[in-house]
C-alpha cells in the first residue's frame, strides 16, 4: 500500500467535504442497491423505523450521522454508533427459502456499500474540481476505509490500494443486476416519492437529472435512464460552476452538514438517547 501523506485536518476536510456533494446521494443508494442482496435487504428488511418512504428525514439523518462519524469522529464514537446500528442491523436479513439471500451483517456486502460511499465523496470532489492530487487522493482513499471498518469490515479487506480498488469497482458493477422490483423502488427514490407532493414536485427535476448524471454508465442502462451529451455538458458545467464558488468558502461551510450531524450524535450520546 503507498505511504498516504498526513494532511492536516483543515486541509483534509477541504479535500473530502462539500455540502454539494450531496446532489449525488441518490445515485451513490443506486449504486449500493444495484447489488441484488443489498437491494433486497433494503426493501424487504423488517425494520420499519429505517424504512425512508415511512420516516424519510430520520433516515436522512442515521444516514448522514453515519458519514459524519465514520469520517469525523472518535474510537468511542464509532463504537457507539457501530452498537446502535448492529442492534437494527440484527433484524435485516432473509427468510428461509427466499431467492435472493441477504443479511446486514454480510461483510461483502458492507463492503460493496463503503467502496460506493467512497466513489461518492470521488465522483462528487472530481465533478467539482477535477482530478485530486496524487497523495490528497491516496490519504483519502486510506481514510475511506472507515467508511466500512466503522461496521463490520476488517481492515485487510479494504483493497489495498486504489488501482486494487478500481479493479474491485470494475468487478462489483458486473454483478450489479437492477431488477423490475429494484427499478421501481429506486426510481420512487429518484422522484423523491417518500416525500409530500408539494415538497417533491419543485424538486423532482433536478433529482433526476442529478442522480442520473452521476451513475456509471452501465448502472444507466440498467436503469432505463437516457442521458445525452448534451445533459452531460449541462451537468460538467454545473460542477465546475460551484468547484469555484466553494473552493474558497470557510470551513464551517465546508463541513455542513457532518458538522451538524456530527453535533447531534454527541449530544445523543451525552443524553443518553437514542442513536438510530
Amino acid at each position: 500500500m503507498a505511504t498516504a501523506t498526513v494532511l492536516p485536518d483543515d486541509h483534509r476536510l477541504r479535500y473530502t467535504f462539500d455540502p454539494m456533494m450531496l446532489q449525488g446521494a441518490t445515485a451513490n443508494v443506486i449504486m449500493q442497491l444495484a447489488l441484488k442482496p443489498v437491494g433486497y435487504g433494503v426493501i424487504y428488511g423488517k425494520v420499519d423505523s429505517g424504512n425512508v418512504f415511512k420516516h424519510p428525514m430520520k433516515r436522512l439523518r442515521t444516514t448522514l450521522s453515519y458519514l459524519a462519524v465514520a469520517t469525523l469522529g472518535t474510537e468511542a464514537e464509532i463504537n457507539a454508533y457501530r452498537e446502535a446500528v448492529n442492534e437494527v442491523h440484527k433484524y435485516v436479513k432473509s427468510q428461509p427459502g427466499a431467492e435472493v439471500k441477504f443479511n446486514a451483517f454480510d461483510k461483502d456486502l458492507q463492503l460493496w456499500v463503503a467502496a460506493c460511499l467512497y466513489m461518492g465523496f470521488k465522483l462528487g470532489y472530481e465533478a467539482m474540481h477535477g482530478e485530486i492530487d496524487e497523495d490528497v487522493a491516496d490519504y483519502i482513499y486510506d481514510e475511506a476505509a472507515k467508511l466500512g471498518t466503522s461496521l463490520q469490515v476488517t481492515q485487510d479487506q479494504w483493497p489495498a490500494d486504489r488501482d486494487a480498488f478500481d479493479e474491485y469497482w470494475e468487478q462489483g458493477l458486473a454483478k450489479c443486476e437492477i431488477d423490475d422490483v429494484t427499478r421501481e423502488y429506486l426510481w420512487s427514490l429518484t422522484n423523491l416519492k417518500q416525500l409530500p407532493a408539494w415538497v417533491r414536485w419543485p424538486f423532482v427535476r433536478m433529482s433526476r437529472f442529478f442522480t442520473i448524471g452521476f451513475l456509471p454508465q452501465v448502472l444507466r442502462d440498467q436503469m432505463h435512464a437516457k442521458w445525452t451529451d448534451k445533459q452531460q455538458k449541462r451537468f460538467d458545467r454545473f460542477f465546475r460552476i460551484c468547484g469555484r464558488l466553494t473552493r474558497f468558502s470557510p470551513r464551517f461551510v465546508r463541513e455542513y452538514p457532518f458538522n451538524l450531524y456530527i453535533w447531534d450524535v454527541r449530544r445523543r450520546i451525552k443524553k443518553g438517547k437514542r442513536l438510530l
